[in-house]
């Protein structure tokens, strides 16, 4: 018995060194090697359906947060809000958010607050409303400044961000609408050229950056309203385009090698962002999303769009959706994946809920699990040799050797 031990043990470290010194760099492929899940598996659900449901035209831009979704929708002529309560997956609740005359696009949702960019008369401004009576939702503007563009809206708790400026100089600016009664604008970014395509959670604001002549994600924590904390999540010389947060993940889509791949980063520590590939196989893997563990985003290896996903825990990717029919713009909110769908003629809103092994979340640490996937197994073991004998100690004498 001690010699099968002593036999597993030494095995164990002849393929750690193995793997540490055959590692691969930052943006080696991450996703060709990985266990699939049969695509399709899921249940999928039109949240309204064009014939029996009544709708107009086009539904697009879905977002999602726990069980509300909210998209635009095309309707007499003009995009409009709608939201849907899917408690029941199989009989959505479809309920209008705005819907006057002017358009209404690109909406987002948190918790019983819908906001969403609005044209008035000469510019987009910022508009909200609390859905807590779905049958009459309490509008009100957030910022609407004369000639300037508001456009992007995103929201977290009681603060929302949005792009803020014009064609020559978009800014990212923030409202915290805790106080109804006295909302409170702060700056976020402002610097020359562009910084667009905001995304927040709770303290966290991100967005792309064109100020080095490309496309860079940036960052910001905003506890302190008056003093940004700003640091750089990555500023490669190819673009990196729609970012988006949750806890200490930063999703985008990368241009590093000559098509859209999916990359992230943990930003535990703020001004050490530690990047990794999730996909970046020869095909165009774009506009990402993600919540907890898991990653979503639209993929045309298969020659149409699909929607794919990532366990951030597991390390493995699988597919959502295999319809022949193009699936894009994914949101994704627990263990519920949202987008909008081109199988039914014009673009409808689906969803689907995952379970399975693709959902799978660590219910608590183990002792000896370096790399964070809730096993301890081989690569602990190689991540361990790796940094052997290493000692980070202020004062050098004090390591033990």
């Amino acid at each position: 018995m001690r010699t099968k031990r002593l036999t597993r043990a030494a095995a164990a470290i002849l393929f750690a060194v193995v793997l540490v010194s055959t590692g691969a760099s930052k943006r080696n492929s991450s996703c060709l090697g990985n266990l699939m899940a049969q695509a399709g598996k899921w249940q999928e659900y039109a949240i309204c359906d064009a014939k029996e449901a009544g709708a107009e035209g086009d539904q697009e831009l879905a977002d999602i947060y726990g069980d509300i979704v909210v998209w635009q929708e095309f309707v007499s002529g003009d995009w409009n809000i709608y939201g849907a309560d899917i408690t029941n997956p199989n009989s959505p609740e479809v309920f209008a958010v705005a819907t006057t005359s002017d358009n209404e696009e690109a909406p987002a949702v948190y918790e019983n607050i819908v906001v969403w960019q609005e044209y008035v008369e000469t510019d987009w401004d910022i508009r909200a409303a609390d859905i807590n009576d779905q049958d009459n939702p309490q509008k009100f503007w957030v910022s609407n400044y004369i000639n300037v563009n508001e456009q992007a809206p995103a929201i977290s708790g009681n603060t929302i961000v949005w792009q803020d400026g014009n064609d020559s100089d978009f800014d990212i600016r923030g409202c915290d609408i805790t106080d109804p009664c006295n909302f409170v604008e702060f700056i976020i970014a402002f610097y020359y050229y562009h910084q667009r395509a905001p995304a927040i959670y709770r303290n966290t604001v991100v967005w792309q950056d064109d100020t080095a002549s490309n496309e860079d994600i940036f960052a910001t924590d905003i506890w302190l309203r008056n003093k940004p904390a700003e640091f750089g999540i990555c500023d490669d010389a190819n673009d990196q385009q729609f970012a988006a947060v949750y806890a200490n993940t930063v999703v985008w889509q990368d241009m590093y090698f000559g098509d859209w791949d999916i990359y992230a980063a943990n930003i535990s520590d703020f001004y050490n962002p530690v990047e990794f590939a999730v996909c970046n196989n020869e095909y165009s893997q774009e506009n990402p999303d993600v919540s907890e563990n898991l990653i979503v985003w639209q993929d045309d290896r298969n020659d149409d769009w699909d929607i794919y996903g990532y366990n951030l825990t597991t390390r493995q990717e699988f597919q959502i959706t295999d319809n022949s029919y193009d699936q894009i713009e994914p949101a994704v909110s627990g263990n519920v994946v949202v987008w909008q769908d081109a199988r039914d003629g014009g673009w409808r809103i689906y969803f689907t809920i995952l379970d399975g092994p693709e959902a799978a979340e660590c219910i608590s640490k183990i002792a000896g699990d370096v790399n964070g996937n809730c096993q301890v197994d081989w690569l602990d073991f190689a991540e361990l040799a790796d940094n052997w004998l290493e000692c980070n100690l202020d004062r050098p004498q004090a390591c033990w050797w």
